[in-house]
Order: C-alpha cells, then structure tokens, then sequence
C-alpha cells in the first residue's frame, strides 16, 4: 500500500495559488512596459506572437489594454444605479483585459477558430486585439499604427467610428491612448533587445 504524503495536497494547493498569480495578479507598474514584461514575462512571448502574426505594435497593444482594464484580468463596467444608490445592471458586457463584449468576442472565435479563448487570459485578449486592429485596418483603412484612430474604433466600434468627431469624450480618451502608446514604445526601445534574449522561464 502506498502512503500519500499528508503535505503533498498543501504544497499543490500553495503551488496552484502561485501559477495563478503569476499569471493573473495585476503588475505593480502598468505605467511601464518594460516593469510588465520583467514581471510577466509570459506576456512579452504572447504580446511578441501577436505582433508577428497581426502585425499590431505590442506598445499599442498594451496602450489599449491600459485604457480599458489597467491590467485588470477581472474587469468589468461600473453597475449603473437606481437613485445614484440602488445597484443596477453593467451599461455593456464589457469584460477582461480587453475589455471585449459578448458579442465581438463571440465573432473573434468563429473567426480566428480559436474557440477556447477567454477574456481573462492576457494571450487571448493580445491576440483579439491583433484581430480587431487589422479589420480596422481593413474596413476603416486605418493603419495599425496609428493608436488615435485605432482606438477610436476599438472603443465606437467600426459602424460608430464616422462619428467619433462628435463624441468629445471618446477624443480625450483617445489622445490618452495616443500618449500611453508612445510611452511604451519609447520604453521599449530601451527594455526589448535584453527581453529578447531571454529564452526560458519557468512560469
């Protein structure tokens, strides 16, 4: 008969905590992307595939993410409220890291074939902003790189995005994006030749 280790259930219980955190746990400085990737370098490897396969900056794409999330793999739209007291229904189903709604996430499933995706995983949410940027590359002719317009249709959505002009808020939000983008790239060109060479992790 073989005995079982009383601790070994502890020590899968404490070790399923740390992969956990490792990979969903908020980074300490989303202001800097060199400080995410050194904490989550995982996120380099995914943001990194996205890049080569859409073609969409990893700066704008963590611009994106920081606007809409923060990093917060749990994100969700503030409840609106009855007599400014009263909790009441989510304005959108909005939810993640990028922060996609039900819909839209549904069709970057049926579309890409990647039907185990899920809002709260970073490399799924990279790669559905990699898939959004290029058909707004295609429907909207705006360059991936351009992180102003981009977002604008990422936030307005493609049939909104004609009348972005008039949404003073949605401009402000995007000149934000615009800002942050530039940051991380900057940031980048310092941090990616040493990311680079890193090969192996264990987390």
């Amino acid at each position: 008969m073989i005995r079982q280790n009383p601790n070994f259930n502890k020590y899968s219980f404490f070790l399923f905590l740390l992969i956990l955190t490792s990979c969903s746990s908020i980074p300490k400085n989303t202001a800097d992307s060199c400080l995410i990737f050194t904490e989550r370098y995982l996120w380099y490897k995914h943001a990194k595939k996205t890049e080569r396969k859409w073609g969409t900056p990893i700066y704008i794409q963590l611009a994106i993410i920081k606007m809409e999330s923060d990093f917060d793999w749990l994100a969700k739209p503030k409840r609106k409220k009855i007599f400014k007291i009263i909790p009441y229904k989510r304005p959108s189903s909005s939810f993640g890291y990028s922060q996609a709604v039900k819909g839209t996430w549904k069709q970057y499933k049926n579309e890409t074939g990647n039907s185990f995706a899920r809002r709260t995983r970073f490399k799924d949410s990279v790669d559905f902003i990699g898939w959004y940027t290029t058909k707004t590359e295609k429907i909207l002719k705006i360059s991936k790189g351009d992180a102003f317009k981009q977002y604008i249709a990422y936030h307005e959505g493609w049939g909104n995005y004609k009348n972005y002009k008039n949404n003073p808020k949605v401009i402000e939000l995007a000149k934000k994006v615009k800002k942050q983008s530039d940051k991380y790239k900057y940031q980048l060109d310092k941090c990616s030749s040493k990311l680079n060479r890193k090969k192996y992790i264990l987390f």
